[in-house]
């Protein structure tokens, strides 16, 4: 299934999109998605369903992210060895990850805001875990049981607060629309190897990024495991995975973005992002 929220600014409605592409309306059998909806129990329920007798969506709606109500958004970095080396940074020798704030959960193609006083916003794209159960310290083999799906995330980067302004990455990371996820989760059964998905990110219609989640240093089910190992995943808990070379920090010179850029993104089998930058 391909599970979008669709609609308003914090008015979304729960929906899918069938195998035709059309958007239906779920709402007669969900509330909204959020971690209760991406439990096994919940996902069978909604995979039952006749989704040609769901009701058709007319038009184009916003998306919103494909999961809300959150309790954390972790982030991997680092897990590209091509990018650590653009970054001048050593390869690590066990997952970095850090918190983005819940307040920079955005839709797909939601306008992405350039902070005050920014003069390094960077690009990221990155395939992202929903958790589906309650994870801690779970194994490595275990680790992919515990997820509902999977969706693209832009982990948006201001590199002077990430790296020049003192303290941890989380200051880079976490401006309100710093993390635009979806368009929509698919769910895993649709995904034969999240290790064999293409990637890519184009800056004003020029390709920055082309990867493979083929070359993570550290694989999803690894990410999973590790982090299970600190905190406890919670349904709808979000966890996205690094990204491959090709961001603006590791152009020479460094590159970066401005208001009015167009940012697009894309990931084999989990579809398509579009932002613009605009003044925060």
């Amino acid at each position: 299934m391909k599970l979008v929220r669709y609609g308003a600014k914090g008015a979304e409605k729960p929906g899918l999109i069938d195998k035709s592409g059309q958007l239906r309306d779920l709402s007669a059998h969900v509330r909204d998605l959020d971690g209760e909806a991406y439990s096994p129990a919940s996902l069978a329920k909604l995979a039952g369903l006749d989704t040609s007798k769901l009701p058709a969506v007319d038009g184009k709606p916003r998306f919103g992210a494909p999961v809300t109500g959150i309790s954390k958004f972790v982030a991997i970095g680092l897990n590209y060895s091509d990018h650590a080396k653009e970054t001048g940074s050593p390869i690590p020798t066990e997952p970095i990850f850090f918190l983005k704030a819940n307040t920079a959960l955005s839709g797909p193609n939601d306008a992405v805001e350039k902070p005050r006083g920014s003069t390094k916003l960077d690009w990221e794209v990155e395939i992202a875990a929903i958790i589906g159960t309650r994870a801690k310290y779970v194994s490595e083999a275990d680790a992919l049981n515990h997820v509902a799906g999977y969706c693209i995330c832009n982990d948006v980067s201001e590199r002077n607060f990430q790296i020049e302004r003192l303290g941890q990455w989380t200051k880079g990371k976490s401006h309100d629309t710093f993390g635009p996820v979806g368009p929509w989760l698919v769910t895993k059964d649709e995904i034969p190897d999240v290790q064999k998905l293409s990637m890519w990110l184009d800056v004003n219609g020029k390709r920055c990024q082309t990867g493979n989640t083929s070359t993570m240093i550290f694989s999803m089910a690894k990410c999973i495991s590790y982090v299970s190992q600190f905190m406890t995943l919670l349904p709808g808990d979000i966890v996205t995975t690094g990204t491959p070379p090709g961001v603006g920090l590791g152009m020479k010179p460094p590159t970066f973005l401005n208001v009015g850029d167009v940012v697009t993104l894309g990931i084999e089998r989990l579809g398509e992002q579009r932002q613009e930058i605009i003044e925060a």
